[in-house]
């Protein structure tokens, strides 16, 4: 038998790790050559890439689902060479995928959105891909909302010249404990980090090191972080990053909310993107803020427009609120949803848009030629991104505008106070059924129904435990079949 040889684990393995300044310029290079090069090129230059650099041993493929469920599978980086034309899995797995009788799914590979990871977050030796989910003829699958907006994108800007920019603010909370989603309770909540609110926490309180320690991770993966900061609830967080085209801008808010869960994790504590977790303090949101950009010029920007806003962007203001109702439960899509909809905490239920009013579905925010926009902030940070992006620019450009009639006094509209009436808006939506096509749009709706029928139809003051743990974000895939 051969002697037991002491020895250092590490020491046998030899996994990519990159200092955080290098690892910024890596993934802003990439970011950059993403814009330039053709897809085929791209391709031929990360295989060279994975080939020649021994120290990483897999490749972290990702996708969303239709209920904006983030989801990853890690290929061993020979295989994934080998056969990264033909990698399939098993879509009847996936809550909001496929039947049982339509199971296999194909990947494609996006070349062009290539991260390199935070070794000291994540793990050393990985890079992370963004997938395209097709059907076994390799066809797109409807239901991935990412590929879908990718196809939007490239319709936009060859038939009209149009370029969409996004920047989203996403909130969230930390709260005590690790998997503190699927041990909630009513009786007792969820336990919160600090008291503090608006900018009161210490620099080295647990809430602080959190929020430092995720934005040193996003900015090393080329987020271009702008500001990071406690938010008005107690334990609440809001990490900024600049602009990007629309679907870059939605595969940051997937890894922004990733690193957010796993640094929380490390910490042994849980980041939820829950609306509203807790009763009696402010909910998060996710609001986003779009233009268009035409010839490299704003075309939202006017200086002698209304609030600074040209024609097309009004006219893309008055779309959306007309359609405000059936959007809501594209935007607005759990049960927990609608309890930060409450105008007593700065929440966006009126179906109108202002340039001061915080309780506005559209704020204007002050703008010049480079920053006019509008400010969608009616969405929830468990929103998908890709289908609330997708849903808005088609509305924006294609919805009906909203029409006055002088025979009656003005009232102002509101959102959906509860899941039950968003969905049957949505179902009833011809407008929203055909721009999703009628499959897709009801595969969504029988997945909100679902989780709905799971809580109670009153929402009442208390944060109610199937609310959470039947929340399509949760990871509770047991519950769902004991039910």
């Amino acid at each position: 038998m051969p002697k037991n040889i002491p020895c250092e684990s590490a020491a046998l393995k030899n996994f990519l790790e990159i200092p955080y300044d290098e690892l910024e310029a890596l993934n802003l290079e990439a970011a950059d050559a993403a814009e330039k090069l053709a897809p085929a090129e791209l391709e031929k230059k990360y295989c060279a890439y994975l080939q020649e650099e021994k120290r990483l041993k897999a490749v972290t493929v990702c996708f969303t689902d239709i209920e904006g469920r983030f989801h990853m599978l890690d290929y061993d980086k020979q295989h994934f060479l080998r056969a990264n034309d033909n990698l399939t899995f098993d879509g009847s797995s996936i809550r909001g995928f496929s039947a049982q009788k339509e199971s296999d799914l194909r990947l494609g590979i996006d070349w062009g959105s290539i991260f390199w990871l935070p070794s000291d977050v994540f793990g050393p030796g990985k890079v992370i891909m963004f997938g395209t989910v097709l059907n076994r003829d390799k066809s797109p699958y409807e239901s991935d909302f990412r590929a879908r907006l990718i196809g939007l994108a490239a319709e936009l800007k060859k038939a009209r010249g149009l370029t969409a920019n996004v920047a989203a603010e996403v909130e969230g909370f930390v709260v005590k404990g690790l998997n503190a989603e699927q041990s909630y309770s009513e009786m007792t909540g969820f336990e919160l980090i600090s008291s503090g609110g608006y900018f009161h926490s210490l620099p080295l309180a647990p809430l602080k090191n959190f929020i430092d320690t995720a934005a040193e991770a996003q900015r090393a993966m080329g987020f271009r972080n702008e500001k990071d900061h406690p938010e008005v609830a107690p334990s609440q967080f809001e990490l900024n990053f600049a602009h990007a085209g629309v679907v870059r801008a939605c595969d940051l808010v997937q890894l922004y909310k990733l690193v957010c869960r796993q640094v929380a994790a490390n910490m042994g504590m849980t980041a939820t993107f829950l609306p509203k977790p807790v009763s009696g303090v402010n909910g998060s949101g996710m609001h986003l803020n779009l233009s268009f950009f035409k010839g490299g010029k704003n075309i939202f920007h006017s200086a002698k427009g209304e609030d600074g806003l040209s024609p097309a962007a009004w006219d893309a203001v008055s779309r959306i609120l007309n359609h405000a109702q059936e959007l809501s439960l594209i935007l607005n899509p759990s049960v927990n949803a609608y309890r930060r909809l409450d105008p007593h905490f700065e929440a966006p239920n009126q179906i109108k848009v202002s340039s001061v009013d915080r309780g506005s579905m559209i704020r204007i925010p002050a703008g010049n030629e480079n920053s006019a926009r509008l400010e969608i902030r009616s969405v929830a940070p468990d929103a998908n991104p890709y289908l609330a992006l997708y849903a808005l620019l088609r509305t924006a450009l294609e919805g009906e505008p909203l029409t006055k009639d002088e025979s009656k006094r003005d009232r102002v509209r509101c959102l959906p106070g509860n899941i039950y009436d968003a969905i049957r808006i949505f179902r009833g939506s011809e407008f929203l059924r055909g721009m999703l096509g009628a499959a897709p749009h009801e595969k969504y709706a029988a997945h909100k129904q679902a989780a709905a029928d799971r809580s109670p139809k009153e929402l009442g003051v208390i944060v109610k435990t199937s609310e959470v743990l039947f929340h399509h974000d949760v990871t509770t895939q047991m519950l769902w079949h004991k039910f």
